[in-house]
This record gives structure tokens, sequence and C-alpha cells, in this order.
């Protein structure tokens, strides 16, 4: 079974826009490097993708910026799996500033299966679907109390 990950980063002068807060385009990148990071931990990441030559690739997100984010704060990136079928997985993230106790984003993103040499659908293997588990029923992710590292 899955897990909730978290990832902690400090915002770096990089993530700023010329607004003084974090771009937005750099929340998408912590969903892509979180999700990266999780299923290394899972033991199913990019190595193992070429292995089996199919991968999961972004196909749909959706995101919600809910508090302005500035240089040099700590934030925690979270992300779990929802929901898992054939073809498709559905990952779940919150980035929480720990500072103020604060949810800054929330978003989700539908992540399909695909043949690396063609780029077409295919079904996941046994691989991906044992190491791609939804989060068990008694986790509370919003819950920041606990930290999953």
């Amino acid at each position: 079974m899955s897990t909730i990950f978290d990832l902690r980063i400090t915002v770096q002068p990089e993530h700023i826009d010329v607004l003084g807060h974090v771009n937005n385009v750099m929340y998408i990148q912590w969903m892509q490097d979180v999700a990266a990071a999780h299923i290394e931990r899972l033991g199913l990441g990019l190595a193992q993708y070429l292995e089996l030559k199919h991968a999961m690739v972004a196909v749909e997100h959706h995101v919600q910026y809910r508090k302005a984010t500035l240089q040099g704060e700590e934030v925690i990136l979270r992300t779990w799996l929802d929901d898992i079928n054939a073809l498709y997985s559905f990952r779940q993230y919150a980035f929480y500033r720990p500072k103020d106790q604060s949810i800054l984003f929330v978003g989700n993103t539908k992540w399909a299966c695909i043949e690396i040499t063609t780029g077409r659908p295919k079904r996941m293997s046994p691989s991906f679907t044992h190491a791609y588990q939804p989060i068990g029923s008694g986790l509370n992710p919003m819950d920041f109390s606990t930290l999953y590292e």
C-alpha cells in the first residue's frame, strides 16, 4: 500500500517572480518533483520505467493557489495516491507552510500509463499496480501534525 509522502523545501530566489512571491509555474514543477521523489521511494522510479519500457505521464492537472509563498520560507510538499485503475493513477498534492500552519496550494494530477517507445496507452503492469496503491482510509493527508518522510 502506498502512503503519504512529504518533501521539505526552502523557497529559493529563482522561484520568485516579479511580484515578489513564488511563480505559479513553480508549483507545477514542485508537483512533478514531489511525485518523482515519491515514486522513487516506492521503488518504481525512472530506472524501473526504462527497464519495464512503460511509464506514467501527466495528462491532466487541477490546481488551486491559496496563499502566496515567499523567498526563504520552508514549505512541505505533500503527495499521495487516491485512486488507480488499469490505465490511470490519480495523485493529490497539498503544500503546507509550517511557520503559520497554512495550506498554500492544493492540486491533483491524472497520470496515464504509456509505452515509452510509442507513447501509446498501456495497461499498468503488476509492478505498477502493486506499488501505486491509494492511501489507506485511516489516514488524513490534510493533517500536517504528522510528517511523512
